[in-house]
């Protein structure tokens, strides 16, 4: 197969229609399956692919050697993106609710190859940048890269030119390192590939982000386009910070790791400003260097600051090559921690230690009152992969791409932490509900937005029907019932699950759960299910299977 180089850029939008034979499957040849087999799976019951509780089924050797076979074509979720840019109207099976108006921004990274050479990981990718807009029952849908000086580089060059979250520039000789290194201190060499998440900011403003400071990026949010750098107007410095910062109409916070004096600063940014304004500062309590934080949870009053054993390496930074935990190391012997920060007077209330944990992502948090309306506690949830650092590496794409039928996906399930704020100095962390419900696989969580802080009954998220190397299902969680219902259809990858309230609803999950789903057989379509009952209730095909993305935002119709 001959390699694969960038494309050229597609200057005009093409509209499609949806209802016709795929343009090439995951090998890029022509051998897509009629448009009348393809109908015959589709039009059945809408409902149908919901799929509780979840079942754990072991394949057979012969099993496996088809299943195997089948995997030599590479699952279109970790292929690169086919072209630079694409937008068109699709066809829609089932309805889409007329009260959904807005447009729908997911951002991930989509383009794992540079000329002949292959990036390793999932998080090296350079962004592509997807949207889907609703309005008036109508659906459109578009992509395009994210044109950041990392992708413009390494077009341009036809080579890596920026140190990717695994990748590193191969120096031309010793001289070349010693001024890469030069440039690592100063985060001249560091990515601004801001291939990780998509914010709407309380001013309008969308940004994409990453977890370099550098790697901030406003778009247009109806075209794609890239405007330019989010520059920080302040003198804090940094070179990297939260990739998941918490965003409302109100404000803007996040956490900015200190490696030097190890810690973390705590900031906050108003909308219509480019000016980050230190809240207060947490002091690391164990080992040589501050936990990674790619996120951290928030309450009404609180600010959470979790200090997690898997801490930044300046070592292994400086490495031209890999480790298996990248730019991180395990301190299992520096203990795990959690803090808690006023937002008004940035005081710490309550420094606990918790036992260890292994964290992407936290879901939310809130405080927990006594009778008399006093805060007892902090409860923040989170999806955790039982202090396990392997799933690191299990997100190499060459793990992702040669799946054969074995149950390799190392297990998970929301973690929820109790924090006391009566001088306690340990807190607890449990399973909120039993893993098995979501096939104990947990990862990409959202909620109802309007629940953010507050206390919550619902979490959307991917869970995982075994075997699987990957989350593979999109499931509810219901705190109070402790039950999960799971929505499966084989060989698909769903990207992250986003709900959108319905305006004006009462109910916690009155709304709709918005997925991107990549099939095995190299096709994709956008998936709308019902928020409450959590089945589908429309689906549109996309001309052409689209590769994983990770996080999302909701623009709403103006």
């Amino acid at each position: 197969m001959a390699s694969l180089t960038f494309p050229d850029i597609v200057r005009q939008p093409v509209t499609v229609q949806c209802c016709y034979k795929p343009m090439y499957n995951s090998l890029g040849n022509d051998k897509g399956d009629s448009f009348a087999a393809r109908k015959s799976n589709t039009s059945r019951d809408l409902s149908s692919s919901v799929a509780s509780p979840l079942r754990v089924t072991v394949p057979s050797p012969a099993q496996k050697e088809i299943i195997a076979e089948r995997n030599l074509q590479n699952h279109v979720a970790w292929t690169s993106i086919r072209q630079e840019r694409w937008e068109g109207e699709l066809t829609v099976e089932g309805e889409i609710p007329l009260w959904l108006n807005g447009t729908y921004l997911r951002n991930g990274p989509g383009l794992w190859h540079i000329e002949d050479y292959n990036f390793r990981h999932l998080f090296d990718g350079y962004s592509t940048l997807v949207k889907l807009h609703f309005e008036n029952g109508r659906f459109t849908a578009g992509h395009r890269q994210l044109e950041s000086e990392a992708y413009k580089a390494a077009k341009k060059n036809k080579r890596l030119c920026f140190r990717e979250f695994s990748e590193v520039p191969k120096p031309a000789n010793f001289l070349a390192y010693v001024g890469d290194l030069a440039s690592l201190f100063s985060g001249m060499s560091l990515t601004d590939n801001a291939n990780t998440g998509v914010v709407r900011l309380g001013d309008g403003r969308v940004v994409c982000l990453t977890e370099t400071q550098k790697g901030s990026i406003i778009i247009d949010p109806n075209t794609l386009d890239t405007l330019g750098k989010f520059v920080y107007s302040d003198n804090l410095g940094g070179l990297i910070h939260s990739a998941h910062p918490m965003v409302t109409d109100a404000e803007f916070l996040t956490l900015l790791p200190n490696l030097v004096n190890p810690g973390y600063l705590v900031v906050r940014m108003e909308p219509g400003t480019n000016e980050r304004k230190v809240i207060g500062r947490v002091d690391c309590r164990g080992g040589p260097a501050p936990g990674w934080v790619h996120s951290f949870p928030v309450t009404e009053h609180y600010i959470v600051v979790p200090e997690m054993p898997l801490r930044y390496c300046a070592q292994n930074l400086l490495r031209a090559e890999p480790t298996p935990l990248y730019k991180f190391k395990w301190h299992p012997n520096s203990k795990a921690f959690l803090h808690v920060m006023s937002k008004a007077s940035g005081k710490i209330v309550a420094s606990v230690e918790v036992p260890l944990f292994v964290t992407f992502h936290f879901i939310n948090a809130y405080e927990e009152e006594d009778e008399d309306g006093r805060v007892t506690a902090i409860i923040a949830d989170c999806c955790e992969h039982n202090a396990n650092t392997s799933i690191l590496d299990k997100l190499r794409l060459h793990n992702l791409r040669s799946f054969n039928g074995e149950d390799v996906l190392p297990d998970a399930r929301v973690g929820r932490f109790i924090i006391p704020l009566d001088g306690n100095p340990r807190g607890k962390l449990e399973a909120a509900l039993d893993p098995d419900e979501h096939g104990r696989g947990m990862d990409m969580c959202s909620i109802n937005p309007n629940y953010l802080g507050k206390k919550y009954r619902y979490a959307y998220a991917c869970g995982a029907q075994r075997p699987c190397n990957f989350p593979n299902t999109l499931t509810k969680l219901d705190f109070v019932e402790k039950k999960a219902k799971n929505w499966y259809d084989e060989g698909a990858v769903p990207s992250e699950p986003f709900f959108v309230a319905r305006p004006g609803a009462n109910e916690e999950d009155d709304g709709v759960v918005i997925s991107m789903i990549s099939e095995k057989n190299g096709g994709g379509y956008a998936l709308l299910l019902d928020g409450s009952t959590f089945k589908e209730i429309a689906r549109a095909r996309f001309p052409y299977g689209l590769p994983y993305g990770l996080h999302g935002c909701w623009v709403p119709k103006k």
